[in-house]
């Protein structure tokens, strides 16, 4: 199969023409586990194509990048790893569904992108990340729960409240006030595990007026797609 250089979808199901560009307050540091980020299934970049300020790294057990430890005392930013609160600590702040500033901070929402496994790992053995504070999400009713069940088909998960990468960061933008960037990724989660799945040799479970809906909403808010710039 040949995949598009950047979006690493079937060239015949190619989504960057659909690519947004909105500005957001927020910022992501993605640490990506091994081979994650080779992985054509992958929804990190998904961030990053919506996300200006959007940070990647590979993670490392041995060795700290420097460039992470540049970003993370950047004074621009107040960093905050997302992560469930159960596993924090008592010792740890965290912000539960509330993301608190300090005056003149932007977040830099940290993202642990890999299996459940991989991320419990990066959590914990990351000298870096063990004096930050957590930001999480709770259900408080049941239809909070049914929001957070996963719409992701292309890998199998223990369960199906374990979010995608892009899902998580969905609920976190909007946690962080900027509720259209939310709905925008939401939706362009939508378009890209759609197409995918058209790509290859399965069933395709993925919503087929994700496009559609896509950028209907993209005309509904004003936000300029790829596409709009090609003359």
């Amino acid at each position: 199969m040949v995949r598009c250089e950047l979006c690493r979808l079937a060239e015949k199901f190619c989504i960057c023409s659909l690519a947004p560009s909105v500005k957001s307050n927020a910022g992501f540091l993605l640490l990506m586990y091994d081979t994650e980020v080779l992985k054509p299934s992958n929804t990190g970049k998904l961030i990053a194509d919506l996300i200006p300020d959007s940070f990647a790294f590979l993670w490392s057990r041995t060795e700290v990048n420097p460039e992470i430890l540049a970003v993370l005392n950047d004074p621009t930013w107040q960093p905050m790893i997302v992560f469930p609160k159960a596993y924090a600590g008592e010792e740890r702040e965290i912000f539960d569904n509330k993301v608190t500033l300090a005056t003149g901070k932007r977040p830099l929402f940290i993202m642990l992108d890999g299996s459940w496994r991989e991320a419990k790992k990066m959590f914990r053995r990351s000298p870096y990340l063990q004096n930050l504070p957590v930001v999480s999400f709770t259900p408080k009713t049941p239809e909070d729960t049914t929001k957070l069940s996963s719409r992701y088909q292309i890998r199998l998960a223990a369960n199906n409240t374990e979010l995608a990468t892009a899902e998580v960061a969905a609920q976190i933008l909007s946690l962080a006030g900027e509720q259209v960037n939310a709905d925008l990724l939401d939706l362009w989660f939508d378009v890209f595990s759609y197409q995918y799945q058209r790509g290859v040799c399965q069933q395709n479970k993925a919503n087929p007026h994700a496009v559609f809906e896509y950028t209907e909403f993209a005309k509904l808010h004003g936000i300029t797609l790829a596409q709009d710039n090609i003359s």
